[in-house]
């Protein structure tokens, strides 16, 4: 298994003859394996400037606490040692890769935002309804609101995996990926393949 941490850096285009690619710029800088177990390698990347004695004593094979650290499965190979920095070189262009990353938050969200809802009538005196959810009950049976119902409520800050990215080119440090990733500037994302 190939696997690299990275920051977001944002996007920008790539020309191919007369074609135009959008592509997510990843920096992949300063990876680097932080623990190794049975059948898992955990990746580590930046450094953490203040940290616990119990983190600082996990990790003292490395001689620093990772800000960021994502736990991998694969085989331990026996090149493989605590400290070993991970270059960008172990994907080509053209791979298809896995992406993991954490979606841009948007705080509390109403029903016509977060599920597409219609609202309400524009007109006949509607004047406070046009995005509201409408009724949510099932009368007297079964007497409660069902679990799951779609309502309002805190929307993004989630995980998300995208599968079946393409490499479109490696430069020095940075990992063009096709398309848009998941979270904002400056976030963590996780690039894999099998």
């Amino acid at each position: 298994m190939k696997a690299i941490l990275g920051i977001k850096k944002g996007m920008t285009r790539v020309f191919d003859g007369e074609k135009s690619t959008p592509v997510t710029v990843v920096d992949v800088s300063g990876c680097k394996i932080s623990k190794l177990g049975n059948g898992e390698i955990e990746l580590g990347l930046g450094q953490k400037k203040k940290s616990t004695k119990s983190l600082l004593g996990q990790y003292k094979d490395l001689g620093f606490v990772p800000m960021y650290k994502k736990v991998f499965k694969a085989e331990v190979g026996e090149d493989m040692k605590v400290g070993n920095d991970i270059a960008p070189e172990i994907f080509t262009k053209g791979d298809i890769i896995t992406l993991t990353g954490v979606s841009k938050g948007k705080g509390f969200a109403g029903v016509v935002k977060r599920w597409g809802f219609k609202g309400g009538p524009r007109t006949h005196g509607q004047s406070d309804r046009l995005r509201a959810p409408g009724s949510i009950g099932a009368g007297a049976d079964p007497g409660r609101v069902w679990k799951g119902t779609r309502m309002g409520g805190r929307m993004g800050s989630d995980n998300i995996t995208i599968k079946n990215k393409r490499i479109v080119d490696i430069k020095e440090n940075y990992i063009l990926v096709s398309g848009p990733v998941p979270g904002s500037n400056g976030d963590l994302v996780a690039i894999f393949s099998e």
